[in-house]
């Protein structure tokens, strides 16, 4: 079994700077995709980036150039940095990782609240 659990959540002005992290338990083998997903009230949960194990990124085009995806494997860590945060960021962010067993597995955090002020 894996377990994520995130910290890093926190209520901030418009304009300022998070930085979330994810730190994983249980083995997550050495093919794996990390990630953060947010999902703001009445909403629906929506990807937010990712990072394969071999570091290729992918952003939704709401936080491109905002947002920094990175991962420390040694660690099983994986860290989100929020830069020029909007009200429209606030949310609710989950960690997420799919790990490949011959098929793919994929597992949840509990979610770190992130609230922006304007």
């Amino acid at each position: 079994q894996v377990q994520l659990v995130e910290s890093g959540g926190d209520l901030v002005q418009s304009g300022g700077s998070l930085r979330l992290s994810c730190v994983a338990s249980g083995s997550i083998g050495s093919i794996n995709r990390m990630g953060w997903y947010r999902q703001a009230p009445g909403k629906q949960r929506e990807l937010v980036t990712d990072i394969t194990s071999d570091g290729r990124t992918n952003y939704a085009d709401s936080v491109k150039g905002r947002f920094t995806i990175s991962r420390d494997n040694a660690k099983k860590t994986v860290y989100l940095q929020m830069n020029s945060l909007k009200p429209e960021d606030t949310a609710v962010y989950y960690c997420n990782t799919k790990v490949r067993r011959i098929t793919w597995y994929e597992y949840w955090g509990q979610g770190t609240q992130v609230t922006v002020s304007s």
